[in-house]
């Protein structure tokens, strides 16, 4: 009788550690899985300044395509023609259209930096109509002849100007002033339909694609290497 009882009292620790072991590792995989969740949600804001990024990275190429355009050097059109083709697709078309249907309406509901709302709305139409200009221009025939290559230049010139202070103004102020004005819960539930309407557009990974398309016409253009501009002093 001591025997058998000496047998279950063992068959029992051995399956109270399998089992508690088994609620472990389940429970580490599940702790894993909702960090790993938490990694890769991208909040509203975050979501936006980095689309920013790829737009700033776009204005670098504008400004090194009017260097080449002034200099009378050699200028690969195409790589104005598809950076044109992201400002269209993925600033105009995806990005402003986010911030004009779900944050400017919410700032004017909440009578909040309305005047900048304004502006920032007529900048966006401004900018879609240099952009119509530059897709016009950015063709090999207008790199053959002064006065359209002039023009050309002069588009991109335009839109380096009014860009680099309109996303610095939402970087710091809008964005800021965003997360005052929502719920948490409405602020999370918009990163959701952000990445939604992403995900619907461009497919997964939609950002990192554009990122990829920048990175390919920088370095057609060698200005890719981040080193060539530190300051030698």
């Amino acid at each position: 009788m001591d025997e058998r009882l000496m047998r279950t009292r063992r068959v029992f620790l051995k399956s109270g550690i399998f089992i508690g072991g088994a609620a472990l590792a389940g429970g580490g995989m599940l702790r894993a899985a909702e960090k790993a969740k938490e990694e890769k949600e991208v909040s509203p804001a975050e979501d936006l300044m980095r689309e920013h990024g790829v737009l700033k990275r776009v204005l670098l190429i504008y400004e090194e395509a009017i260097r080449r355009m002034t200099a009378n050097q050699e200028l690969p059109v195409e790589t104005v023609a598809d950076s044109a083709k992201i400002i269209r697709n993925f600033i105009e078309d995806y990005h402003e259209k986010l911030e004009e249907n779900f944050l400017f309406p919410r700032f004017e509901k909440a009578g909040k930096l309305t005047d900048l709302v304004k502006t920032l709305r007529d900048q966006h139409q401004a900018g879609r109509r240099v952009t119509d200009l530059t897709l016009g221009l950015a063709k090999q025939s207008t790199i053959k002849n002064a006065d359209e290559r002039a023009q050309l230049a002069d588009s991109l010139r335009q839109f380096i100007r009014m860009y680099n202070p309109h996303e610095a103004r939402e970087d710091t102020v809008l964005f800021p002033a965003f997360r005052k004005i929502v719920s948490a819960n409405e602020y999370a539930s918009l990163g959701e339909d952000f990445e939604k309407k992403e995900h619907e557009l461009f497919g997964e990974d939609g950002f990192e694609k554009m990122v990829d398309k920048v990175t390919n016409i920088e370095k057609k253009l060698g200005i890719y290497e981040l080193a060539q501009f530190t300051p030698k002093i």
